[in-house]
């Protein structure tokens, strides 16, 4: 299993921590939040510590960056893909013809620019105990829509994503998924952590229905 998480959690990050073909990492996609969890304590610690002596807006920048320094920025230009489908006219053959374009779009460009100063503001607002809380709870939220929308979503054509979609369709994997998420909000007794689990399920939902 650790051999597994540390593939699954190599997969998610440009962290070397382990190697695993596509397949095995998708079989073990329910593991997901639990690397959300170890990029939230990391994150998560670091802007606390740095929320004590510098600047808010510095702190939030600081903090992107090393989500980005992290994550390797992997998984955004699905973003910006969604983004340019969205905002193409058309029938869904030709958004989804949009959205395979390796090529950006001007619609993608705008979705990332928008989604790194929200997330950069949204951090500086915070500082303290309570920036560490949302860092943590915004990654395992996060993290565990990635399961959610594969066990309930189609896939929208055939390639990487497929095995994913395939494998979370066993309901125990999501409840597992769903087990890691709990137990990480459960213990902080703070509402604040459920109102945001409950947001990111509803926002799923809407995009993948």
């Amino acid at each position: 299993m650790f051999r597994q998480a540390g593939s699954v959690f190599s997969f998610l990050t440009i962290i070397p921590a382990g190697s695993s073909d596509l397949q095995t990492i998708a079989k073990h996609m329910y593991l997901f939040p639990l690397i959300g969890i170890a990029i939230g304590l990391l994150l998560g610690a670091a802007g606390w510590g740095l929320s004590l002596f510098l600047e808010p807006l510095v702190v939030g920048l600081l903090v992107a960056a090393g989500l980005v320094l992290i994550t390797g920025i992997h998984h955004t230009d699905g973003l910006s893909d969604f983004a340019d489908g969205l905002m193409v006219k058309g029938s869904r053959e030709k958004k989804l013809e949009v959205m395979r374009d390796p090529k950006v779009g001007s619609a993608g460009i705008v979705a990332v620019i928008f989604y790194v100063a929200a997330a950069i503001i949204s951090l500086s607002l915070m500082k303290g105990f309570e920036l560490f809380y949302a860092i943590l709870i915004a990654e395992v939220c996060a993290k565990f829509c990635m399961v959610l929308s594969a066990s309930i979503g189609p896939s929208a054509w055939q390639g990487s994503n497929s095995s994913f979609i395939e494998s979370m369709k066993d309901k125990k994997k999501l409840a597992i998924a769903t087990a890691i998420m709990i137990c990480t909000i459960a213990p902080f007794q703070n509402i604040a952590g459920f109102e945001a689990m409950a947001a990111s399920i509803v926002v799923t939902l809407i995009i993948v229905g």
